[in-house]
């Protein structure tokens, strides 16, 4: 299997699931900087995800899986064995999907574009960090209810992904300074020796 990513981007997550569940794949980076979009061996990445970002997901009989959070399922259960999601059909999986959702739409897509872009200007920027302040404070609870993982005792593919999320939080000026659990996941994901090696692989930086 082929992983297309970039570096600082939420590829990085289902990098981190694949080396977490011991699946070996093949990597190859996409030049998100410019139109068109081309991979590093030269080829149209439009080919492979009209949608044109990453990541994108090549299984060896030539099939394409696109969206994080579907690659990201898909690679854990490949390593059922991993513990890195609940069995489908389990209300633990449904409580996966739906953090899983919840970093999507509430965290990922408010990020990305709104901080990336500075032409948008600084009124629309201050909102989305208003929002994500008010969306972090709902993970501070629910990890000090229930922590020290989304899922409780159990560490998942759901934390990998928050964790590639939150490290554009420097980078875009989005203070995390008021919610200790969050940091607190964000250190211990960062310790693991599968968030090292991912990004040693795509020359990315560690969060903090």
């Amino acid at each position: 299997m082929k992983l297309y990513y970039a570096t600082g981007t939420c590829s990085l997550s289902p990098h981190i699931v694949a080396i977490e569940a011991g699946i070996a794949l093949a990597l190859e980076r996409v030049d998100i900087r410019k139109i068109p979009r081309v991979t590093e061996t030269g080829a149209d990445y439009a080919r492979i995800n009209p949608n044109l970002y990453v990541p994108a997901l090549e299984l060896d009989d030539g099939t394409i899986l696109l969206e994080g959070t579907a690659i990201v399922q898909y690679l854990a259960d490949l390593a059922p064995d991993s513990g890195l999601a609940p069995p489908p059909g389990t209300l633990a999986r449904v409580q996966l999907q739906s953090w899983l959702g919840f970093i999507a739409t509430e965290l990922h897509k408010v990020f990305s574009p709104w901080l990336f872009h500075p032409e948008y200007g600084t009124q629309a920027q201050d909102v989305a960090r208003s929002r994500l302040a008010a969306r972090l404070d709902y993970v501070e609870r629910q990890l000090a209810a229930g922590g020290p993982y989304l899922l409780g005792a159990r560490y998942s593919i759901a934390d990998a992904y928050l964790y590639t999320i939150l490290s554009w939080s420097a980078p875009t000026g989005v203070d995390l300074s008021a919610f200790p659990q969050v940091r607190n996941l964000i250190d211990r994901v960062g310790a693991r020796p599968a968030v090292h090696q991912a990004l040693r692989m795509e020359g990315g930086r560690q969060v903090g």
